[in-house]
């Protein structure tokens, strides 16, 4: 019987009987394909779409007869290609390189270099995802409020009871537009949207089935695609390409206020330009809750700032390798935090001796540069939201970027920005880069990727502008566009009473000294850690009562994780205990053997005890002048002198 088989490479047909093996066929199909095809990768499926796919080899014995195959019927194939090939060998075998004195260079000393994927991932779509995601628990309970605005009876219009309704009381949706520009919110919250976009893609009264709401977009070629051709760059077709990218301004944003939760939070990292003149970059830790301010909002309240390995200077910053990223985000999550945003410097003296600093952002100029959005959008795309409403499980960022820089009257102040949605994707498909204009962003071109020997699509980008004439016109991104486009502004501030989880953050005076300050000539040591737990003084390093505030510093916690004395168990009371600063976890450690350990080792390494004052102070001046005898008796001279005294 004859059996048609179609790929990506077109069709061919093969000669074969009820009783062969299935696993027999596979030398001819493999002759059928190209060289670079991967045998043990060909996968057969009665469906175009790849489902139910198996290998031919893990079919085993199994004939056509039993798999139900019969005469004339058609088989999709599928299979991966294998590494690519240079000068005979592969990409696991390196040549015999030889460095420019002759000598063999190891196999140990040879560097792979890996292109970057031209296309990237297509990210997976979940049939379910309400049923699969987990998402953080504000969520979950953001979904179960009804978001209603409240309004109450107008007097001047209603003409009903006090128990009726009408259009001038019913209570309004979380994302009116007239209450929103009224209140003066700029931007809708995400559960705000996620209510306006529901009810205009799913309608349980006409008994359709259910759609996730949300969407992410996605600029870049999939690679899933089902018409059969081969992958970019051999073959594209209109349902893999991306489409056309017309730009407009989000109106909802993921994170509504930042809120830090004390005042001295940012007066440490400004302690570092005020010092030394150069900028300086934090990464922000806290969590998430809701804000009332904003119909179904969320703010991000921010309880530590952590400054990683860095260079500084005066016009920017550039970050180190941070070796102990995954143990500092431990501790933040022993504490009950997270990573929620960044926050760096941009400041310079005005020159006025009055404190005042230059205004660089304003309408006039710009206010995120394309680089910080480019910076911005990476983050972001490390940290998606998880969502049970969109149908890749996750939409967007919490991740916050705020810039401490000038304003207008000259005072030093926070703004705080997220990057749009579709920012993040058109960085993630490398179709823009930063330019030298921080207030443009510019499209990547593909004729110079030829040159460069990359090829890869690069979709068209369009944008809507107000031109010399009023008229809303629709211009192409060629070769830029400008940069307000991609990122929506949040609101900030201080909480009226300042209760901040660690209660040195209000203390910013005599604190434990901040990481990665050795160029200020401050440094994390074991004889400051003994001086701020005062470990010789004269209760000792006592945690009971006010005395256990002074390990609540997370400045204090990352240093002693990193002296490895105390155990797990002990470290997450100590975490506990600089949170909530519960009696009985302190009772716990101050017994505990690590805890022993460690104040041993302080007292012995760390800070000295102060010098006892001497009972003869008070007369120093009487006897300052007294000789000092060359035979040795100077002791006995100030003794004579101290019984004169006396």
């Amino acid at each position: 019987m004859i059996i048609r088989f179609q790929g990506r490479d077109g069709q061919f047909r093969l000669n074969v009987e009820a009783k062969d093996q299935i696993s027999s066929i596979l030398p001819q199909v493999t002759e059928k394909l190209s060289k670079d095809v991967d045998p043990t990768s060909i996968t057969i499926s009665p469906k175009p779409h790849g489902a139910e796919a198996h290998t031919i080899v893990s079919l085993g014995n199994a004939t056509f007869q039993q798999l139900g195959v019969q005469h004339g019927a058609q088989i999709f194939i599928d299979y991966r290609q294998q590494p690519a090939v240079a000068n005979g060998h592969t990409a696991d075998t390196p040549t015999n390189a030889r460095r420019l004195n002759g000598a063999s260079i190891p196999i140990e000393d040879s560097v792979s270099i890996i292109a970057p994927s031209i296309s990237g991932d297509t990210p997976s779509r979940l049939s379910r995802p309400w049923e699969v995601v987990q998402q953080s628990p504000l969520d979950d309970r953001l979904d179960r409020e009804d978001g209603k605005i409240t309004r109450p009876r107008d007097l001047k219009m209603c003409r009903h009871g006090p128990k009726g309704m009408c259009d001038y009381c019913m209570p309004l949706e979380p994302f009116d537009a007239k209450y929103l520009e009224d209140k003066k919110i700029k931007h809708v919250s995400f559960h705000g949207h996620l209510r306006k976009v529901n009810q205009s893609k799913n309608k349980p009264e006409l008994g359709a089935s259910y759609m996730p709401p949300l969407s992410e977009p996605f600029y870049r070629v999939r690679t899933d695609c089902p018409s059969g051709h081969k992958p970019f760059p051999a073959g594209i077709c209109s349902k893999c390409q991306p489409s056309a990218i017309s730009l407009q301004p989000q109106t909802y944003r993921m994170v509504d206020h930042v809120e830090f939760a004390s005042p001295n939070l940012i007066n440490t990292l400004l302690d570092f330009w005020r010092t030394s003149a150069c900028q300086r970059l934090g990464f922000l830790y806290g969590r998430y809750e809701e804000y009332p301010e904003v119909p179904l909002g969320t703010k991000a309240v921010v309880e530590a700032i952590y400054e990683p390995p860095q260079v500084d200077e005066v016009d920017g910053v550039s970050l180190n390798d941070w070796e102990n990223e995954t143990d500092i985000d431990e501790i933040a999550r022993l504490c009950g935090m997270q990573r929620v945003g960044v926050i760096f410097t941009d400041l310079m003296d005005a020159g006025a001796g009055d404190g005042t600093v230059v205004c660089k952002r304003h309408i006039d100029s710009y206010f995120l540069a394309s680089l910080e959005v480019v910076f911005a959008s990476r983050f972001q795309a490390k940290y998606p939201r998880p969502t049970k409403w969109s149908d890749t499980g996750r939409f967007g960022s919490n991740f916050v970027t705020c810039i401490v820089s000038g304003d207008e009257e000259g005072q030093i102040g926070i703004a705080a920005y997220q990057a749009s949605n579709s920012a993040v994707e058109m960085v993630q498909a490398d179709i823009v880069e930063p330019s030298a204009d921080p207030s443009l962003m510019l499209v990547q071109n593909e004729a110079e990727d030829k040159e460069l020997g990359r090829i890869r699509y690069i979709p068209e980008v369009f944008y809507r502008r107000i031109n010399e004439y009023g008229a809303n016109v629709q211009e192409e991104a060629k070769p830029s566009f400008p940069v307000e486009y991609l990122y929506v502004t949040l609101t900030h501030g201080f909480p009226t009473e300042s209760k901040p989880a660690f209660r040195q953050a209000n203390a910013l005076a005599n604190g434990f000294p901040v990481e990665n300050r050795e160029v200020l000539g401050q440094s994390q040591e074991p004889r400051a850690l003994a001086k701020a737990l005062d470990v010789n003084g004269k209760f000792g390093a006592t945690l009971e009562g006010d005395a256990g505030n002074k390990v609540s510093d997370f400045h204090m916690l990352c240093f002693i994780y990193g002296l490895g004395i105390l155990s797990k168990d002990e470290f997450t009371v100590l975490c506990r205990i600089a949170t909530t600063h519960d009696n009985a976890d302190k009772m716990q450690l101050q017994h505990s053997s690590g805890w022993a350990t460690l104040v041993t080792i302080l007292q012995e390494s760390g800070e000295r005890p102060p010098k006892r004052p001497s009972p003869f102070a008070k007369n120093m001046n009487a006897y300052e002048n007294a000789s000092h005898l060359s035979d040795g008796t100077e002791r006995f001279a100030k003794r004579r002198h101290y019984d004169s005294l006396n």
